[in-house]
């Protein structure tokens, strides 16, 4: 079974439904020091590293970093849970095929950092989570599961977003779950 990276950036639900799961992860990564997840994977007893952008000459020195780090914990499979930088094609060359994103829309409708604002700004009557394979594009890769969330009348960025991460909370282990057994 491969082991799992996670990538991150804020609190960490997602990471914590993937370990609540008892998926193999082995280490968690995140560009802030001070992310809520890295505390979530160290009482998991995670190992946790830090690769604050602003530490490296440019974010190829930073990927280059970040990809040996996982790679040095034999990870084989990296999710992107709430992770908010792209990705270099250096990094997504060194697991091809083996990074999965989850994202708050119905890809490839409302892809980027705003999809739940972008989706009540539009008006859609449904939303959704989206696990799918990471690519050079901005959530572009191969959609692997999707599920459908209503958006309801008074509905706020914030109300839609939670009720999107019960979804993505359920959807993301099973998906990892899979891929890790392949």
């Amino acid at each position: 079974m491969r082991v799992i990276g996670v990538l991150v950036s804020g609190e960490g639900t997602n990471l914590q439904a993937l370990l609540e799961a008892g998926l193999p992860v082995v280490a968690v990564a995140s560009n802030k020091p001070d992310a809520g997840a890295l505390a979530r994977a160290r009482a998991a007893g995670v190992a946790t590293a830090s690769f604050a952008l602003e530490d490296f000459p440019d974010r190829e020195a930073r990927d280059a970093a970040m990809a040996a780090w996982l790679a040095d914990r034999g990870v084989g499979l990296v999710v992107l849970a709430g992770f908010m930088h792209l990705l270099t094609t250096a990094f997504l060359e060194r697991f091809q095929d083996r990074i999965v994103n989850v994202h708050p829309s119905l890809l490839p409708a409302f892809p980027g950092a705003h999809a739940v604002e972008d989706q009540l700004a539009a008006g859609v009557a449904e939303s959704g989570a989206t696990i799918h394979l990471v690519d050079e594009g901005v959530d572009s890769g191969a959609i692997l599961r999707q599920e459908r969330v209503p958006v309801v009348a008074g509905d706020t960025p914030e109300t839609l977003h939670e009720r999107i991460k019960r979804v993505e909370h359920r959807l993301l282990p099973r998906v990892v779950r899979d891929l890790c057994a392949r």
